[in-house]
């Protein structure tokens, strides 16, 4: 899985960034500050099984603190995009390649208005951030409409020509787009396209980019700079016009504060929170107390957290629907080095048992017996559907 986090440039996309994963990336507010992506390690915060077992877990990758799980995902921080991207502009060709890859996107927008369409400073309140999302929905559509129509019309006759199949026809046409048969056969029931796809012109071509984007890159969009003054206002606007979408109050430069003042063991704050506490306010400058109360009043208080962490866990667990799965043993939970519940994987919806074992190992996988249930004690096949949160136990043959 890939979580890739977009926007303009200068809206606080590499800020964000930094503040999931505490890496010394550049950070500027002039445009194309990001000019090669930056990979890097973000976690999803989960309720911890150990509790359930009266006892504490020792994660391999990742963290647990008071039952709360943080298990690693990746990020990836592409260049900003500017309007006309897909025609190259900006870094836009840099900027959709790389985009590629990614799973689901982070969408970061300042809604606050203080940056225009090209990511330059303007003043507060002064430029509409709708804009920003509808030039990137339009941009990335555009986008899958130029891979569909390569190779569209030798494609299109020959199809016409051998009658096979058409979802599976396009679908093996569309394959580098993570397009599936059942996809595409969902896509032509909805847009009621004939048979005939020479007849399918460049407006049926550009309804169908829009539809297969919506389904493989799913978005949530990041309101960031929501501490500005007015920018809950353009937040609130922005929920009525883009009620399809997903939109979380946000941010960043908050986030990151915290996170570095519980680093330095300044305070006491887990991702996600909607508090945190002070322990050596001997420590603090005058100018970090106000900084902390500030973020206390104006953003923990008014939307319960930054927003950070929870745009990072809807993106895996609401538009992805992955689930947590941990591997234990009925009587034993340790591995080989005495780590309790030691692994989290975070697996796509509709996960068999079966799957996971495969997941674990191969050879796990082609020997499996069955799997138990280690919360109910109940045995399990292999067909059965996994659910958030479950410890599995897998007996093979071997």
């Amino acid at each position: 899985m890939l979580i890739g986090i977009v926007g303009k440039p200068s809206c606080g996309k590499s800020t964000f960034f930094k503040a999931q994963t505490l890496a010394n990336v550049e950070i500027a507010n002039y445009p194309f500050t990001t000019i090669k992506p930056n990979h890097g390690t973000g976690y999803v915060r989960i309720e911890c099984v150990d509790k359930e077992f009266n006892t504490k877990c020792n994660p391999r990758f990742g963290y647990c603190i008071d039952s709360k799980r943080f298990v690693p995902v990746e990020l990836l921080d592409v260049a900003g995009l500017v309007p006309g991207a897909h025609e190259g502009k900006g870094m836009g060709n840099q900027f959709l390649d790389d985009l590629n890859q990614a799973d689901v996107l982070i969408h970061i927008i300042d809604v606050s208005g203080s940056t225009n369409e090209k990511g330059e400073p303007v003043p507060p309140l002064s430029y509409d951030p709708a804009n920003d999302i509808r030039f990137l929905e339009h941009e990335l559509d555009m986008w899958y409409l130029r891979l569909i129509e390569k190779g569209w019309e030798r494609f299109a006759r020959s199809v016409n020509q051998e009658k096979p199949e058409l979802n599976k026809a396009v679908a093996k046409q569309l394959s580098s787009m993570r397009v599936n048969e059942k996809l595409m056969e969902k896509v032509i029931q909805k847009l009621a396209l004939g048979p005939d796809i020479t007849k399918w012109d460049r407006n049926i071509l550009l309804k169908i980019a829009t539809e297969l984007r919506r389904a493989t890159k799913p978005m949530v969009i990041a309101c960031n700079k929501i501490d500005v003054k007015g920018a809950y206002e353009n937040f609130e606007r922005l929920k009525k016009e883009f009620g399809h979408q997903l939109l979380v109050p946000c941010s960043a430069e908050a986030e990151l504060a915290l996170r570095e003042a519980a680093k330095h063991e300044l305070i006491r704050y887990l991702p996600g929170d909607s508090d945190f506490e002070i322990l050596h306010e001997e420590k603090l400058t005058e100018k970090q107390k106000n900084a902390l109360g500030f973020i206390k009043a104006e953003i923990l208080q008014k939307h319960s957290s930054t927003g950070v962490q929870k745009v990072l866990d809807i993106a895996v667990f609401e538009l992805l629907k992955y689930i947590a799965i941990f591997p234990g043993g009925v009587n034993k939970l340790e591995d080989q080095h005495g780590n309790r519940l030691p692994d989290c994987f975070l697996m796509p919806p509709q996960t068999t048992a079966l799957d996971f074992a495969f997941k674990l190992h191969t050879d796990i996988g082609n020997h499996f017996i069955k799997a138990i249930d280690v919360k109910s004690r109940r045995p399990v096949g292999k067909e059965y559907v996994l659910k958030n949160r479950d410890v599995i136990e897998i007996v093979t043959s071997k």
